[in-house]
Parts: C-alpha cells; sequence; structure tokens
C-alpha cells in the first residue's frame, strides 16, 4: 500500500507531540511493509533544515518540506473578526504547498492520503481533483475544544471575546471537514465518540504508540522522589497548566513538603518562567535527551487544564515506569485506571496531598509505575495500532467486505473473520 502524509509539520525531528505521534505512524507503517511519503509544512515556529533529517528517512520517506509563514498577522488577524473563516486554518493555505501536491499527486498513485492534523484538511478538494486515493483524516485533537476551554479560562474580556471567535470559526471548519473525508482516525476513544455524534463517516481510535523494548523502564527510587515535567512550552495548554501549578498549587505543596522541586524540562521555555526566582521550581529547558532525563527522575506532574487528544509526554513517562500525577483533561484518552496506573488529582489542595504522599512513600510510586508500564505493553504497542490502522484503510475502501462495528475493539483475531472498530 502508498500512503501520502501531509503533515503540518515535520514529523522528524520527533521532539514534541505532534511530530512525535506523527513519526511513530510512519515507522509503524514502513515496518509493516508499506510505502509512505511525507509532504510537510516547514515554518518558522517548527523549522527543520533537510540536511538535519538522516539520509535514511529521506530516502524511505522521500520527505519534502515546504516553506509556509505561519506568523501571525496582526492585521489579517483583527480582519478576520469580520468573517466566519477559520483563521487556525486560513494561515495553513499556500500556493507553493498546494502547487507541490497536485505535482506529486500527479506523479505518483497513492492509496491513501492520510491529513496529519485538521489543518491539512484545507487540502481536501486539491487532493479530489487530482487524485482517487482515500483520504483520511488523522485527528490528533478536537481542536476547537482546546480553544473553548483557553477562552474560558481567559478573563481579560477582548482577548475572551477574540479567542471565542476563533474558536467558533474553528469548530465550524472543524464539524464540515468530517463528512467530506472518507475516514476518521481520532487519537482517542472520547475524540471518536464525539466525531461520530457529528458525521456518519467511518471512525475509529489509534492512540499514540510506541514499542515497549526502545523504553529501558526504571522503577526503583533512591530517596526522596524527584518530580518533574517534559514538554513544548510553546503549545498553549502546557504553558497554562505550569503557570497554573506554579501560581496555585506550588506553595500549597512546600507546606506539606518543605524540600520540593520541581523540574522543568522542554522546549520554548516562556520568559515568565525564565525569570522566575524560586528555589522550587527547577528551568531546565531543552534537554538532549529527553528518556534519559525523564528516566532520571521519579514522578511527572501533568497540570493540564485544557487541551484535547492524547498526552505522549504521558504515555512515554509510563513506558518508562513513572508515575504521573495529572488532571482528568491531563488523563484524557488514556485507558487508566487511578491510583492503580496513574493518579488524578483535579484541584489544588488534592495534587498538593497527592505529591505529598509519594513524597513521605516512594513505594506508592514504584508500584504504579509498575503498572503504568504495563498498560504501555498492553494497549501502546506500536505494531498493534498500526494493524488497527491498515485493517481500517481496507475497511473504507469502496465495496470493502469487511464489517465495521462501532465497539472500541478489533475482533478479527478472536472470530477468524474481518471485524474492525
Amino acid at each position: 500500500m502508498k500512503i501520502l502524509l501531509l503533515c503540518n509539520k515535520s514529523p522528524y525531528p520527533a521532539y514534541e507531540g505532534g511530530p512525535m505521534a506523527m513519526n511513530s505512524i510512519v515507522n509503524g507503517l514502513m515496518d509493516a511493509g508499506h510505502q509512505v511519503k511525507i509532504l510537510a509544512i516547514n515554518s518558522n515556529k517548527f523549522n527543520v533544515r533537510s540536511e538535519d533529517i538522516p539520509i535514511e528517512f529521506q530516502q524511505k520517506t522521500g520527505i519534502e518540506l515546504i516553506d509556509v509563514d505561519l506568523r501571525i498577522k496582526p492585521l489579517k488577524a483583527l480582519a478576520n473578526l469580520l468573517t466566519q473563516k477559520s483563521y487556525h486554518v486560513e494561515r495553513f493555505i499556500s500556493n507553493d504547498f498546494n502547487n507541490r501536491l497536485i505535482d506529486v499527486l500527479h506523479s505518483e498513485q497513492f492509496d491513501v492520503v492520510q491529513l496529519e492534523m485538521l489543518y491539512m484538511a484545507a487540502y481536501i478538494d486539491t487532493i479530489r481533483k487530482h487524485s482517487k486515493a482515500l483520504i483520511v483524516l488523522r485527528a490528533h485533537n478536537v481542536e476547537h475544544l482546546i480553544w473553548e476551554r483557553i477562552a474560558k479560562e481567559t478573563y481579560f474580556l477582548p482577548k475572551k471575546i477574540y479567542i471565542q471567535h476563533l474558536a467558533k470559526t474553528l469548530k465550524n471548519f472543524e464539524l464540515s471537514v468530517l463528512d467530506q473525508v472518507d475516514g476518521i482516525a481520532a487519537i482517542t476513544h472520547k475524540d471518536a465518540a464525539f466525531f461520530r455524534k457529528y458525521a456518519a463517516t467511518p471512525t475509529i481510535d489509534i492512540p499514540y504508540g510506541v514499542n515497549p523494548e526502545e523504553f529501558d523502564a526504571k522503577f526503583d527510587i533512591k530517596g526522596k522522589p524527584k518530580f518533574f515535567h517534559i514538554g513544548s512550552m510553546n503549545w498553549m495548554p502546557n504553558n497554562e497548566g505550569i503557570r497554573w501549578f506554579v501560581d496555585n498549587v506550588l506553595d500549597a505543596t512546600i507546606q506539606k513538603v518543605p524540600e520540593f522541586i520541581y523540574h522543568l524540562a522542554g522546549r520554548n521555555m516562556p520568559e515568565w518562567l525564565l525569570n522566575l526566582k524560586n528555589p522550587h521550581v527547577n528551568v531546565i529547558g531543552e534537554v538532549p535527551d529527553a528518556k534519559a532525563f525523564v528516566r532520571n527522575h521519579d514522578v511527572a506532574i501533568v497540570p493540564l487544564l485544557s487541551g484535547s487528544g492524547i498526552r505522549i509526554k504521558i504515555i512515554e513517562a509510563m513506558a518508562l515506569g513513572k508515575t504521573v500525577i495529572t488532571t482528568i483533561v491531563g488523563a484524557e484518552g488514556i485507558q487508566y485506571k487511578e491510583e492503580e496506573n496513574i493518579i488524578i488529582a483535579e484541584n489544588r489542595a488534592k495534587m498538593a496531598e497527592k505529591i505529598r504522599r509519594i513524597n513521605e512513600d516512594p513505594s506508592i510510586a514504584v508500584r504504579i509505575g509498575k503498572a503504568a508500564r504495563q498498560l504501555v505493553e498492553t494497549s501502546y504497542d506500536n505494531r498493534k495500532i498500526i494493524q488497527r490502522l491498515l485493517l481500517f484503510y481496507e475497511q473504507i475502501k469502496p465495496n470493502s467486505k469487511i464489517t465495521f462495528v462501532t465497539a472500541d475493539k478489533m475482533t478479527a483475531n478472536e472470530t477468524g473473520g474481518n471485524t474492525l472498530s
């Protein structure tokens, strides 16, 4: 099978959530023996030099990076208030990208064109005009929900009104796309259920997957546990969540755990964090080896208040045998059992208390970390996930004889037939 991936940013290097999710799909499809071609937007925000991509990856994927200016232009952003178009999506529309896409579709025949994230749906008309390939939307999030949550947490009225407008126009675009594609591969069961409410388009949940053997889990804790967070801070929900923790949870935590230190790693640390003079917050910034950083710490605190989709850094922390303390929003899309393989803390008092409890009894973190690793091996093995995706491709082909059911479990191996959820 030949699959063309249209990506809103390069899958390589896989330094943050979106590229990591795309990279796992790319490598999983190639490992399963299929051909993959990548056409990706290269922006000022996530800029990649072709020469920095390994030759082997270039040769296998034929990856092409098309420069697109995604910078927010104030006049266009304000003018957008007078339209019903999504400014989020408009920024991704590029003549250069569109023309190269046409060339690629004319030069090769693809079985599937997969849109990696909603913003690439701006090119559906071009694909339909120049190709007979199936179009699959790989929905990393329910995008408009992120902005609705951000608007809800915004109190400066002019900013709130503008974000509400962005959320509304993005929602209108997102819902309009659902009936224009042949299949939707949501990243979580919850997101898949949301899409099914609004469209009859075949929909499946295809979570982020890892190869567990590539994650050398470390379960032992020497002395007091080290608490950490790792994630790109130019993703607004991360920035928002860490600010909430520092402003609302940190003092309560220090009262219970005077020696508490929160180690923060990740790209694009904001000025407010870099200028923070607090001995209980260790701002490290980008680290050369994310796995090594996580392995050398013990308990991840992921205080997310907004967002959608699945938290890739949580899955990877669990794969490395780490306990994760997060909110219900942070754990969305993960098949967790509270206090068995993850810890949920919804407010300031609960989060401070959970930290105190683990600090006093690190064996709790060891127990939960082991169960977290087991969950990853059972539910987030990329090879199993890719097989579900491939069966989904087959199911949505015209005249397919594969039965599609709405339960979110693949039962073909159990029944001996071709049944897909």
